[in-house]
């Protein structure tokens, strides 16, 4: 074993649903958690604040508008006071955080996670690239500097969200900058449960998987929970609560190898998962199969990434656009964490 071993947790936790203060509380009690077992980095799931909206599954978008004003008010802004409380945690516990969240910007949400640093700076806000499916009812989309990995002590860490992971193009660009810790992070799999197998837990742990050993990478890959709360407040019929039965987490951490590295939960138990991982397996991986590296050809084919963050106004005046983050994280350490390119021109097909 090398010397590069970490300790690394996964949440599979009930949220507080539509509570972002109680959602807070409980997200610093999971860090001190993991802190105490030795964990230097802690995941947590898809929108963990303030809960995935699965009302959206449900129902028509008339009969969710119910929940709109309470999801909006509950949602979290990047750099906020509820950040900070986060990001003073993970300070008071030397533990890096890569938070789920819904993200309130001015009038919109957009499904997003937080990579927080063992110091407490807020070192990147992202947004899930596109909403899926019926989500799009709800979250507005991220861009091209959303799919990026970050240099840190820990080594190179990503994150993307839910069916990110489906996307082959998003999923090599990440691969390109020799990601080592990638963070999957998705909802609960208890929504349809025998009726949509590609929503289900055997299918989306696989995708999970397949990314450790595609990417020949360490993929922690938190889930949240469904209680009896969640499924009261969400269902007022039969046929809803038949949607949304409880349980749902099925937590893991994968090697790359694609081995499964940490233990797993009972479906509707909550809890930290924990595995030491270390990245001298990577070389390994990778001697085999590089896809942005040996593996590639790119006289063949090339990704076409645009990297760039986009806005829907730019400002002539040299105010800052809406998503312009410069003034409230420390740029220092944009700065430093910035992206080296590390595999030829990514592919027009």
């Amino acid at each position: 074993m090398s010397q590069n071993v970490t300790k690394v947790a996964a949440v599979q936790a009930a949220p507080a649903f539509l509570n972002l203060e109680k959602g807070v509380e409980k997200t610093i009690a999971l860090i001190e958690e993991a802190a105490a077992a030795g964990a230097k980095l802690i995941a947590f799931p898809e929108c963990w604040l303030p809960g995935y909206p699965f009302w959206a599954w449900l129902d028509s978008p008339a009969w969710g508008m119910q929940f709109v004003g309470r999801y909006f008010e509950n949602s979290m802004t990047a750099n906020g006071p509820e950040a900070q409380r986060i990001a003073a945690a993970a300070a008071a516990n030397d533990i890096w955080v890569v938070l789920g969240y819904s993200e309130r910007c001015a009038g919109s949400l957009y499904i997003a996670q937080l990579l927080i640093d063992d110091s407490g700076r807020i070192v990147h806000a992202r947004r899930k690239l596109k909403a899926t499916h019926v989500e799009r009812t709800i979250f507005g989309e991220g861009d091209g500097s959303d799919i990026r990995v970050h240099a840190t002590p820990l080594g190179r860490v990503g994150a993307l969200c839910c069916w990110e992971h489906l996307n082959p193009l998003t999923k090599y660009a990440m691969y390109a900058q020799n990601e080592q810790i990638h963070v999957a992070a998705w909802p609960s799999f208890s929504l349809y449960q025998g009726t949509a197998y590609a929503l289900g837990p055997e299918l989306n742990n696989a995708v999970s998987q397949v990314y450790a050993a595609e990417g020949q990478c360490f993929v922690v890959a938190p889930t949240a929970v469904v209680t009896p709360e969640i499924v009261e407040m969400m269902c007022d019929t039969d046929a809803k609560r038949a949607l949304l039965p409880l349980g749902g987490g099925y937590t893991v951490i994968y090697g790359p190898d694609g081995k499964l590295l940490s233990e797993r939960l009972a479906p509707t138990e909550e809890g930290l998962v924990y595995a030491d991982i270390d990245l001298g397996m990577i070389p390994f991986a990778k001697a085999a199969a590089d896809p942005a590296g040996h593996y590639s050809r790119p006289d063949v084919a090339r990704l076409l990434f645009n990297a760039a963050p986009s806005t829907c106004v730019e400002r002539l005046d040299g105010g800052a656009s809406p998503r312009d983050y410069s003034a409230v994280f420390a740029q220092d350490c944009v700065d430093e964490l910035a992206v080296e390119p590390e595999a030829p021109g990514p592919v027009i097909l």
